[in-house]
């Protein structure tokens, strides 16, 4: 009787389980694992993409993505502009956040317009930047300078500058919304026995409030981070590489390995190492982050 019962109880928690996280598992397996280990397969063949045959190579993948002069090109472009965006999107989001949780009037209002880019996908705002970059800022420096001036997307530093602008104007609203969290999670009574104690505004903000707010650094850091480092859609309507494949990200290549040469193979080779070089950032960094909480 015992054990029918425990069995019942058991058959009635998987139902439970099945009923509720059945469907999002089998949809994560579907979208997520599935295709991880199908690509993973593919990296050991020489797919064309089209062809009914996968033929076995090997690690020759591997050693032809190794030897991608331009695949080690993009990552090392996509390295210089994640930390850059990382590094001012962090910043931006940190001072929002701090004015509009200052008693700023219409501050709710504030958060709402800065939240808004991120709520626009990465396509269309490439394209609205686009046109401002090409058609009017070109046009106001030309109005102001005298003669004709040339888009900022013409030129190789250019091109990296207006990603890392738009980037930083995408994705600082989000990472404000996070910061603000931590700003409101912070007492204000440690913040005022601070100033009692004689600190400064700025005194009590690095040594009292920051450090409490270190689990809103690790979040948004990590967000950002994999989201630079991942970056396409916005790279693909804003610059689509130009010019002549300066401002080529690692996804882009790794895209155009696969989708356009028709190389399934090193392509899913060259996006599985920049899977791993992701995870293993994103790993240390939030290794570093939440020791770093501990010990605050």
């Amino acid at each position: 009787m015992v054990r029918e019962m425990k069995q019942n109880k058991l058959s009635y928690k998987v139902g439970q389980f099945l009923m509720f996280a059945g469907p999002a598992t089998i949809l994560f397996a579907a979208v997520v694992i599935v295709p991880f280990f199908y690509g993973l397969y593919l990296t050991f063949t020489s797919w064309d993409g089209v062809a009914a045959n996968k033929p076995f190579v090997g690690l020759q993948n591997y050693k032809d993505a190794f030897a991608d002069i331009a695949y080690w090109d993009a990552l090392g472009r996509t390295v210089v502009y994640s930390v850059i965006s990382v590094v001012l999107v962090n910043i931006v989001a940190f001072v929002l956040a701090y004015l509009v949780t200052s008693g700023l009037k219409g501050q709710n209002f504030f958060r709402a317009g800065f939240f808004i880019p991120n709520l626009i996908g990465g396509i269309v705002l490439g394209y609205v930047w686009k046109f401002m970059f090409n058609r009017a800022f070109v046009a106001i420096g030309t109005a102001v300078v005298g003669h004709d001036t040339s888009s900022l997307l013409g030129t190789t530093n250019g091109a990296l500058f207006a990603l890392i602008l738009v980037s930083v104007w995408q994705y600082a609203g989000y990472m404000m919304l996070i910061y603000v969290a931590g700003f409101m999670g912070v007492d204000d009574s440690l913040r005022e026995a601070a100033l009692i104690d004689g600190c400064s505004n700025g005194q009590a903000m690095r040594h009292v409030i920051i450090p409490l707010m270190r689990a809103s650094f690790v979040q948004c850091i990590f967000l950002s981070t994999t989201r630079c480092f991942m970056v396409y859609d916005l790279n693909l309507s804003l610059t689509k590489g130009e010019p002549f494949n300066s401002s080529v990200m690692a996804a882009m290549h790794v895209y155009n390995k696969a989708f356009v040469y028709k190389n399934y193979g090193v392509g899913q080779a060259e996006a599985l190492i920049l899977f791993i070089i992701c995870a293993v950032i994103g790993m240390i960094q939030v290794y570093v982050g939440k020791k770093g909480e501990v010990a605050a």
